[in-house]
């Protein structure tokens, strides 16, 4: 799990990042990137994942989310200040990939988001 002070929680942010933020594919994964601009800015950066049915079944989905989870934790704390929320979608590829193919891909969808935003 992540920690709370690191996990999106409510479908609105989910909103929010998907819909204002910047987007960037790679073969595995999407990842949306949004600056908040709340006053009180409690923990973060703040991940939130959606891996979907076309993923797999009920195993690899969550095989998939755990993977996910550890590569964001390592990621965002070296390449995001703690105003950045970023949601990350898994692409069908991903219930193949490994975790460092994962790692790769998530750093090279940050570095595209963080010079479109």
């Amino acid at each position: 799990m992540l920690p709370t002070a690191h996990k999106l929680s409510s479908s609105a942010d989910f909103r929010r990042v998907i819909r204002s933020g910047a987007r960037a594919g790679t073969k595995t994964v999407v990842v949306h990137l949004a600056a908040r601009t709340d006053p009180i800015i409690f923990g973060g950066p703040r991940f939130g994942l959606v891996v979907s049915k076309q993923v797999g079944n009920a195993v690899t989905r969550h095989a998939v989310s755990r993977k996910l989870r550890h590569v964001c934790t390592r990621v965002g704390a070296d390449k995001l200040d703690r105003t950045h929320d970023v949601v990350v979608r898994a692409l069908p590829a991903s219930a193949t990939a490994t975790s460092a193919q994962l790692t790769l891909d998530i750093q090279r969808g940050l570095d595209k988001a963080l010079r479109r935003l």
